[in-house]
């Protein structure tokens, strides 16, 4: 593992939305969904996210979920990815979103 410094750390920006939206992305190589996610004052972005094991299309809206925003936005297929999704892969390999324990306003930093 190689060690990060503090201001290393504090040039990847985390920030807090919620999904509004959530499509289906039968383009993608492996399977995945569209999610449009609330980031507050940075605005709505959307993202793909590999996450089909664990969630439906319907319990993903209104779930808080934690995004990399300051990444450069990726092209995928026809789609432009604006944030990155983050997640924990469980003992199969299948992601599980990261979120918050309680709700926060949309936006908040990661700190």
């Amino acid at each position: 593992m190689q060690e990060i410094t503090w201001n290393d750390f504090e040039k990847v920006d985390l920030r807090v939305g919620t999904i509004i939206e959530v499509f289906e992305f039968p383009e993608a190589r492996r399977p995945a969904y569209k999610v449009k996610v609330d980031f507050g004052e940075f605005g709505i972005k959307t993202s793909s996210a590999q996450i089909t094991t664990h969630y439906s299309l319907t319990e993903l809206v209104g779930k808080q979920i934690i995004g990399v925003i300051n990444f450069p936005k990726k092209q995928i297929g026809k789609f432009m990815s604006e944030f990155l999704v983050t997640g924990f892969a469980d003992e199969q390999g299948s992601i599980v979103l990261s979120t918050v324990e309680r709700p926060v306003p949309n936006g908040s930093k990661l700190i």
